[in-house]
């Protein structure tokens, strides 16, 4: 069994992810780790003989149409319900400066 999870222990986490917590933080991220690890426990204690690993609980197929070459959309069709447009093109606001791209 791994090593309980006390408060110490989440202090160094949060230090190394650069993480400033309160004390009010760190007691309710160590009872919520604490939870979570002896659920896994709980888990892991689990008969799974026979079970096939999977990736999903339900079967997934990938529904991607074929890659086939049609007929490009065309500006008109492209720009037709663009809030803003000039020119034959997307008109968005400014994000970045000159100077500070």
């Amino acid at each position: 069994m791994p090593a309980p999870i006390d408060e110490a222990t989440v202090r160094h986490i949060a230090h190394l992810a650069r993480l400033k917590l309160s004390d009010d933080e760190v007691h309710r991220y160590t009872q919520q780790l604490v939870a979570i690890l002896e659920y896994v426990q709980q888990l892991n204690r689990l008969n799974v003989d026979g079970v096939e690993p999977t990736a999903h609980a339900l079967p997934i197929v990938n529904v991607l149409r074929p890659d086939e070459p049609r007929e490009p959309l065309g500006a008109e069709k492209a720009l037709a319900n663009a809030p803003q447009k000039a020119a034959g093109f997307f008109a968005l606001p400014k994000v970045l400066d000159q100077e500070g791209a």
